[in-house]
């Protein structure tokens, strides 16, 4: 299988109906193409649709080639400013926009993010775009929070080796969060940091599930039932999250060239995928086997 899903690219041909591109523009590829027809898609979320074509997910290929056939309308003409490289970004910007706006963030309120990756650090950085007046990013990694704290977190917290409701014990008081933060959201999938989420939530806030990890998990029921919390998961991306990563990086809001390490070479693709696999680089990007890394 081809893998590859976060991608941009040069529209090289179009279809004979085709209107919003044409060749030579450079281009965001949305990689998930639903059916439009079902309930979901009709409403609007098409991310949930049950015959979901989603690129490096069995049996599809992945975007990680040399050309790519997309509709038009998943497709997002770059301005002249924004980069290809950016472009490639679009799409876990988008999953982390669309965390956010599960957490239905506004102006002045506090947002805990746990996790520190990719989508954790994203998700904070569009907090902070939300308005939110503290945003807390929590890992167990101190460099990743060290990048944070540079790309909208404005306190961090480096998880400690005690249960989860001390963790969140901890991190309110480290980031003065009075009974607890408004919203907050696990992109990490991990079991104790989803249990410490729960603890951190003030009484009658958010908490979305962003992150993947084990399929079932001891979850504190009695702290979410007691606080009255409001719990939501979140899958990849929907209506006009694509569009809204776009103006976040368009308008400089969020920076997203921070995160990437390096460019190399579709040749080098096994090796960045190695070293990504050790966690210590955020993102590497594969030039296509059409061009050089120097140009993307």
């Amino acid at each position: 299988m081809v893998l590859g899903h976060e991608s941009a690219g040069t529209v090289v041909a179009v279809g004979s109906a085709v209107t919003a591109v044409k060749p030579g523009d450079r281009v965001a590829i949305e990689p998930g193409y639903p059916c439009r027809r079902c309930g979901p898609c009709m409403s609007g979320h098409y991310n949930l649709c049950p015959d979901m074509k989603f690129a490096a997910t069995p049996p599809y290929d992945g975007t990680l080639t040399g050309f790519w056939t997309a509709p038009e309308d998943f497709l997002y003409k770059l301005p002249d400013h924004v980069s290809l490289q950016e472009g490639a970004l679009f799409e876990p910007l988008a999953v982390g926009v669309h965390i956010t706006k599960q957490a239905s963030i506004t102006p002045g309120q506090t947002v805990v993010v746990m996790g520190a990756g990719p989508v954790g650090l994203l998700c904070a950085a569009v907090a902070k775009a939300y308005g939110a007046s503290k945003v807390v990013s929590v890992d167990i990694v101190q460099s990743k929070l060290d990048f944070a704290l540079t790309f909208g977190a404005t306190h961090t917290y480096l998880s400690q080796r005690v249960s989860p409701a001390d963790n969140a014990k901890n991190i309110i008081e480290a980031a003065g969060l009075g009974e607890g933060a408004d919203a907050v959201i696990d992109a990490s999938g991990a079991e104790p940091s989803i249990q410490a989420a729960v603890h951190l939530v003030r009484r009658g806030g958010t908490y979305v599930q962003g992150g993947m990890g084990k399929p079932d998990i001891t979850f504190p029921i009695v702290a979410l039932c007691a606080k009255e919390i409001t719990a939501k998961g979140s899958f990849r991306y929907s209506a006009g999250d694509y569009k809204l990563a776009l103006d976040l990086v368009s308008s400089g809001k969020v920076d997203v060239k921070k995160l990437i390490t390096k460019v190399v070479e579709f040749s080098q693709a096994e090796e960045a995928f190695n070293e990504v696999k050790e966690g210590q680089v955020i993102k590497i990007l594969i030039a296509g086997p059409n061009t050089k890394a120097e140009a993307v």
